[in-house]
C-alpha cells in the first residue's frame, strides 16, 4: 500500500506551482551590493528542465549520483530537482569540508559529476576534486570555478528545456545525505522521495506552514533539517525562500526576509542573545523586560532589531537547547520550540508543542512515529515511514544501527515524563566514569557552561580523573580582552562565579575542577566542530588531554590556555 498521495511527491510539487502559480516569486537571491535576483516558479521550473537535459545527455544510468558543493543559493534548489528530473541521485557536501573529506565523500558515493556553487574557500576544497570529474558552476561560483567549468547559464541557454513530467516512485532513492560526523568519516544516508513526502506530511500535523510564510536558508542545504523544512517546506507550501549572502551581511539578509518560521541551532541562539546583551546589559534589558507598557516596547524594538518581529514560529534543534536560553528568548516574547531528530530519521521524530512550554524537553513523538526507551541502557530508540534505507555501502553499519526488531538506535539516552514529552539526558557512550568510580553525564553540566557570554562552545571531560573539567572556547570579544590586565582579571572572576553557581547545583562527583579557557576557535577547518557546530568530543579530548593531569592539580579554579601553551 502507497505511503504517500502521489501529487506529495518533490517533483510533482514542482510541476504543480509551475502550473498553477508561473509568476509567483518562489526564489529571492543577493547578488552582493544590496542587489537581489528574484526567480518565479515559471524560471525556476524552466532552468530546472534546461539542466535536468543537459544532465540526462550525459547517459549516465538511472539512479547514478551527481553531488553539489556549494553555500545555500537559488541554484542549489534548481540543481537539486534537475538531477531529480534528469533520474539520478543528488549528493550534498557542507561548504565547509576539508580537501580530504570532499574526496572521501566524491570518491565514496561514486559520483558522477559535482556542481561547484557559492563557496568561500574553495582553494582548500578543490584538491579534494578527483581528476577529470566533470563539474559545473554557478553565476556566484569563485572565479576560478567560473573559469575552468561549464556554467550553468551557458548550459541552460544550449539546452531546451525537458518536456513532460518525469514521476520518480516513492521508493526511489532520492538522495545520499552524508553525516556531519562528530566522529569518524562520514556516512551516506540513503533517503528516498516518499520518506520526504512522509515526513512533511508528519510535520505539517505539528506546525502549519503555508504560502504566506517567509523562510531564510542560511544553515547548510546539506543538513538534514535545512533540507527538509526548507526545500521540502518550500516544495509543499509554495512559500517564499530568502537566501543570506554572508556572515557579514546576516543581519541585511534577515531583515530582508523577515521570516515568518526561523530555525536556528543553539549556538547562534546564544550568539543573537549575546548580541543583545552586548548592546544592552542583561541587568538592564530584565528590568525593562518587567515594566508594563516599556516592556513590551523594548521586545519589539529588540526582535525588530533581530529581524525577527515577523516570527511566528520559531525553532531549535542539532544539539540540547540550555533551559536558561529558552526561558531567555519567551521572556523576549520569541518562544523557541525545539525539536530531536536525526539524519537516519530525516530530524521527524518530536518536537515541542507550539504554544505550550515544554522547556527542558523536546516534546512528545510526532503522528506516526513510535519511540521507545532501551531499558538495558536507556537509549531512545525509534521507529517511522521516514527512516533511511541504510548506510550507502555500509551494510555491515546499517545492522548496527538497528535493533533486531527494525528500531533506530539513536545513540542518545533520555525518558519519557509523565505529560509524554521525550527529556534528552545524553549520549550512550558520552558517559564517562572518574577515577572513584562515578558515572558523569556532561551534557546537562555543557548546557550550564555554555550561557556564560563569554562562552562560545565548551566540552565536560574528565574520563578516569579525579573530578571532571569544563573546557570552554571564549568567544572572539572575550579573547580580545586578555590584552587587558583588568578585563582580564574581571573576566576570570566572572568565569570563577559561572563555576561555583553550577558546581552548586551539581551532585560532588559531578563538580568542575576548574575551568580551562581556551583562546583557539573551534572550527570546521580545524576539525574540531561539525558543520553544523557540534563539538567533536573525541578530537576535543586528544588535543588537550595531555594537560589534564596537570589542570587537575592546579589551585586556579579559571585556567586561561593560549596556542602556544598546548
Amino acid at each position: 500500500m502507497s505511503k504517500i498521495a502521489p501529487e506529495l511527491l518533490a517533483l510533482q510539487r514542482l510541476y504543480y506551482w509551475e502550473k498553477s502559480q508561473p509568476k509567483r516569486v518562489a526564489l529571492t537571491q543577493p547578488m552582493g551590493d544590496g542587489k537581489v535576483l528574484e526567480f518565479t516558479w515559471a524560471q525556476v521550473g524552466d532552468q530546472v528542465r534546461r539542466m535536468a537535459t543537459h544532465l540526462k545527455a550525459q547517459g549516465w544510468a538511472p539512479g547514478d549520483k551527481v553531488a553539489i558543493l556549494s553555500k545555500n543559493c537559488a541554484w542549489w534548489l534548481m540543481t537539486d530537482l534537475a538531477i531529480w528530473m534528469a533520474g539520478y541521485v543528488s549528493v550534498p557536501l557542507y561548504p565547509t569540508l576539508a580537501a580530504s573529506t570532499v574526496k572521501q565523500i566524491l570518491t565514496h558515493s561514486d559520483a558522477r559529476a559535482c556542481f561547484v556553487g557559492k563557496l568561500d574557500g574553495w582553494a582548500g576544497m578543490k584538491p579534494g576534486v578527483p581528476d577529470g570529474l566533470p563539474c559545473i558552476s554557478y553565476p556566484l561560483s569563485p572565479t576560478d570555478a567560473l573559469t575552468t567549468y561549464l556554467g550553468w547559464d551557458a548550459l541552460c541557454a544550449a539546452a531546451k528545456p525537458l518536456q513532460g513530467d518525469v514521476l520518480r516512485g516513492e521508493d526511489e532513492l532520492a538522495t545520499l545525505i552524508y553525516t556531519s560526523g562528530t566522529t569518524g568519516m562520514p556516512k551516506g544516508v540513503m533517503h528516498t522521495f516518499g520518506n520526504f513526502a512522509w515526513g512533511m506530511d508528519a510535520a505539517f500535523k505539528r506546525v502549519a506552514m503555508s504560502d504566506q510564510d517567509r523562510m531564510l536558508s542560511y544553515l547548510p542545504l546539506a543538513h538534514v533539517v535545512e533540507r527538509v523544512l526548507v526545500e521540502h517546506g518550500w516544495l509543499r507550501t509554495s512559500f517564499h525562500v530568502f537566501f543570506a549572502e554572508s556572515l557579514d551581511t546576516f543581519t541585511a539578509d534577515l531583515q530582508r526576509a523577515r521570516p515568518t518560521i526561523f530555525f536556528s541551532v543553539p549556538r547562534l541562539w546564544v550568539k543573537f542573545q549575546q548580541g543583545v546583551h552586548h548592546k544592552m546589559p542583561a541587568a538592564k534589558l530584565k528590568l525593562l523586560l518587567s515594566l508594563p507598557i516599556i516592556g513590551g516596547l523594548v521586545r519589539r524594538k529588540v526582535l525588530k532589531a533581530l529581524g525577527l518581529d515577523q516570527c511566528r514560529f520559531a525553532a531549535g534543534g542539532a544539539a540540547p537547547m540550555p533551559v536558561t536560553l529558552l526561558a531567555w528568548f519567551r521572556a523576549l516574547g520569541l518562544p523557541i520550540n525545539e525539536g530531536y531528530g536525526m539524519t537516519e530519521n530525516l530530524a521527524v521524530s518530536h518536537l515541542t508543542l507550539p504554544g505550550k512550554n515544554q522547556e527542558g524537553s523536546v516534546g512528545p513523538v510526532y503522528e506516526g512515529v513510535e519511540v521507545r526507551i532501551d531499558p538495558a541502557n536507556g537509549e531512545v530508540q525509534m521507529r517511522s515511514s521516514a527512516l533511511m534505507l541504510g548506510y550507502y555501502k555500509e551494510a555491515a553499519l546499517t545492522r548496527e544501527t538497528f535493533s533486531s526488531d527494525g528500531w533506530l538506535r539513536t545513540g542518545d539516552k533520555g525518558h519519557i515524563d509523565a505529560q509524554g514529552n521525550l527529556r534528552i539526558t545524553g549520549r550512550v557512550k558520552d558517559l564517562f566514569k572518574t577515577s572513584k568510580g562515578k558515572y558523569v553525564a556532561p551534557a546537562p553540566i555543557e548546557e550550564k557552561l555554555v550561557m556564560h557570554d563569554a562562552v562560545e562552545a565548551c566540552v565536560v571531560t574528565g574520563a578516569n580523573l579525579g573530578q571532571p573539567l569544563g573546557i570552554v572556547m571564549l568567544n572572539v570579544q572575550a579573547v580580545a580582552s586578555l590584552g587587558d590586565t583588568v578585563a582580564r582579571a574581571e573576566l576570570s572572576t566572572s568565569l570563577s562565579q559561572h563555576l561555583k553557581g553550577i558546581n552548586e547545583q551539581l551532585d560532588p562527583h559531578e563538580q568542575l575542577k576548574c575551568l580551562i579557557a581556551v583562546t583557539t576557535a573551534w572550527t570546521v577547518d580545524n576539525d574540531l566542530i561539525t558543520p553544523t557546530f557540534k563539538v567533536k568530543r573525541n578530537r576535543i579530548e586528544d588535543l588537550y588531554s595531555k594537560n589534564y593531569e596537570r589542570w587537575q592539580t592546579s589551585a586556579e579554579k579559571v585556567i586561561f590556555q593560549t596556542e602556544g601553551d598546548r
